[in-house]
């Protein structure tokens, strides 16, 4: 909520805000008061009378948000009909409102309604009044909820008493939580047991251990197999071979020397070629090549700007994934040699490549005792790379039990998110769009595995700055407030002149000056157009939808489909920067998606 939504529905019959704020937090940008209403600062000697609204704050940090003291003496001055707004720096579960609490009783100060504010230093906000008689409190949208002092006192009392049942149940249970490990600390301790993280970290050193000679035994195998296969196939040991049969069998093996010898000779003139090598010449060798020959997938050299996913997926998942990762999907035979080259920021096994149809089908079911292997050692060999491994439960456990033995460092207990191309959006709706957008696409379920790696954030690329000129006063209240009111918030706003946007800074959106950074680019240049708090979100899900350039209105009325030509109201950055003519884009190749500019009816 912003700071205009809590104090506007309250400055009825209020001609003066006065500024009592005493920290270096300046509230005038937030405030937008109306006209008829002036800002002046506050006179620690005069009192605050009917008709007069004082401003508050109380937070952490004194230098900032102002001091307890200041705030009580502000109280003190307040007159019958007074009233007031105070801000609070502290989060909502930390609001220490009890400091407060018998200081507004005694100087008669009823709170008429609180609300938490969207703001970075700023988390929430309470409405008071100086009366003498019980007012009825207000609502979420400021209107009042009761018409006499016994209905009101009712309603407190009751809402009091059930919110108190609802806090109490919650305290109990964390209690209990925290009584029961008080408890079974000094047992474990008396019987010299090491907990459950302490004998997890042994078992997976010990397994560590284990895969390293294992891996080392087999690559002496290998190297001994490549050996005795080069040997096998080399003439002298066929010769020789030969030479023996006949001799332990002089009958029969010396009347059929003669033919396996030609035919080894006439197999050696095969491979030499007819023509026999001058002798000055050396005799060409072809020697076994017993590398692993990889399939080209997928690979980055630049500097990682996207999410590297290594994994046991379905084919439909890595798909998906693939819009916005670079995806290498691991195989039995080739796991461990590709995640060496490819060095993912995390290891994925997806459950239903598992207990699918597939390369890995049977993993974890105790049925393929090699598979189970083969996923341990790639376990351990993504931990020696220092990368996360996560198990994307999006089936039933049960079905293979043996995964949740293994030491993940995170399991995700969803569905692989649904990727918004997949949709139709006639039969979806813009509401389920809007839904699947913000909630259950496949890009936030991305998102979710690149802060578990600390890799680059999918979402990034939904980043939206917002272009625009305010003139006045006016086109500064209208640019905040529809910025602000994006359900589909921008990250920055560009401006030839930050002066008056402070809220949108304490709000968590870059004001800037110069060029846009963020991916896609909107252009406000008339601040006197009125955009619905859906606009950037309908964009922006048909962008993704469609893969877009640019996303736009057509006089027409066009929904959900390519086009020719468009007004643009979303644009990629580097389109947005090249200067060209909207009109020349789609000759250029540049893809246009018009979307309807308003819901059909």
């Amino acid at each position: 909520m912003r700071l205009t939504d809590l104090l506007h529905p309250h400055l009825d019959a209020v001609t003066t805000v006065v500024d009592a704020t005493g920290g270096g937090l300046s509230l005038e940008p937030y405030l937008h008061l109306p006209p008829g209403v002036a800002l002046r600062r506050s006179d620690d000697e005069q009192p605050i009378t009917d008709g007069e609204l004082a401003l508050l704050s109380y937070g952490p940090d004194p230098d900032l948000h102002g001091t307890e003291d200041v705030c009580r003496a502000v109280l003190a001055r307040m007159q019958p009909g007074a009233r007031g707004l105070i801000v609070f720096g502290h989060a909502g579960d930390e609001l220490p409102y009890h400091r407060l609490l018998d200081h507004l009783v005694a100087h008669r100060c009823q709170v008429l309604r609180a609300a938490p504010l969207d703001y970075v230093q700023l988390h929430a906000g309470a409405v008071i009044a100086r009366t003498d008689e019980l007012l009825p409190p207000h609502d979420f949208f400021g209107r009042p909820v009761a018409s006499d002092g016994h209905a009101t006192a009712l309603r407190i009392a009751d809402e009091y008493v059930f919110a108190d049942l609802a806090s109490r149940a919650q305290r109990a249970r964390v209690l209990d939580l925290e009584t029961a490990a008080e408890d079974a600390e000094p047992t474990r301790e008396a019987a010299g047991q090491d907990g459950p993280a302490d004998r997890l970290a042994a078992a997976v050193r010990e397994k560590e251990q284990l895969a390293g000679a294992l891996r080392a035994a087999r690559d002496r195998v290998e190297v001994l197999q490549a050996r005795v296969a080069m040997l096998e196939g080399s003439t002298s040991l066929r010769v020789g071979k030969a030479l023996v049969s006949a001799a332990r069998s002089p009958k029969r093996g010396a009347a059929r020397l003669p033919a396996e010898l030609y035919g080894l000779w006439r197999g050696r003139r095969r491979l030499t070629g007819a023509a026999p090598a001058p002798k000055h010449q050396a005799e060409p060798e072809t020697p076994l090549d017993a590398r692993f020959h990889l399939a080209h997938r997928a690979l980055t050299v630049a500097p990682r700007d996207r999410l590297v996913v290594a994994g046991l997926l379905t084919p439909a998942t890595a798909e998906d994934f693939a819009a916005d990762a670079v995806v290498n999907r691991l195989l039995p035979h080739d796991g461990e040699l590709l995640l060496r080259r490819t060095d993912p920021d995390v290891l994925v096994v997806q459950l239903r490549a598992c207990t699918g149809d597939g390369p890995w089908w049977l993993t974890g079911t105790g049925l393929a005792p090699d598979l189970d292997r083969t996923l341990a050692e790639l376990l351990a060999g993504a931990r020696e790379l220092g990368r996360t491994t996560v198990l994307w439960r999006d089936g039933p456990a049960a079905t293979a039990p043996g995964l949740a033995r293994l030491a993940w460092d995170a399991v995700v207990d969803s569905d692989t998110g649904v990727r918004l191309a997949r949709l139709d959006p006639a039969v979806q709706g813009r509401e389920r769009l809007r839904e699947m957008f913000r909630a259950d696409s496949t890009r936030v379920r991305l998102s979710r595995l690149a802060r578990l790696a600390g890799a680059p954030d999918p979402l990034d690329e939904r980043r939206v700055a917002v272009l625009a000129a305010p003139r006045n006063r006016t086109d500064v209240a209208r640019l905040v407030g529809q910025v602000l009111g994006q359900l589909h918030r921008p990250v920055e706003v560009v401006v030839p002149d930050p002066a008056g946007l402070d809220e949108l800074t304490a709000a968590g959106v870059t004001v800037r000056l110069g060029r846009p950074r963020a991916p896609w680019v909107a252009d406000w240049a008339d601040l006197t157009e009125d955009r619905p708090d859906t606009l950037l979100l309908d964009l922006m899900c048909a962008q993704e939808y469609s893969g877009a350039d640019a996303v736009g209105h057509t006089p027409a009325a066009d929904d959900y489909v390519f086009v020719p030509s468009l007004r643009p109201l979303l644009v990629r950055r580097s389109l947005h920067m090249s200067g060209t003519d909207p009109g020349s884009w789609a000759g250029r190749g540049h893809r246009l998606f018009a979307v309807r500019g308003k819901e059909p009816s």
